[in-house]
């Protein structure tokens, strides 16, 4: 790697997580909030790892939190395990 580089991000902003789902903003953080989109805090802000999305996506989450939009709502189905 040359000095003017720098390596890939391995995180998105809630935002961009939403906009690589799919999804409206407010959906994502609500699913942030209940544990069904995989987060870490660092200092004020919120990032989504892009490996554990990536797990999520390919059905490798550990199951203990759904969201769904069929009806609009987002359900949790476990407690959060932030």
């Amino acid at each position: 790697m040359d000095s003017g580089s720098f390596p890939e991000r391995l995180t998105f902003t809630v935002e961009e997580a939403a906009k690589a789902l799919g999804i409206g903003r407010g959906l994502a953080y609500e699913g942030v909030r209940i544990g069904a989109i995989p987060s870490v805090r660092i200092g004020g802000r919120v990032l989504i790892p892009k490996s554990r999305l990536q797990a999520l996506l390919d059905g490798e989450s550990d199951g203990a939190n759904t969201m769904t939009s069929e009806s609009g709502t987002a359900n949790a189905s476990a407690t959060s395990h932030r």
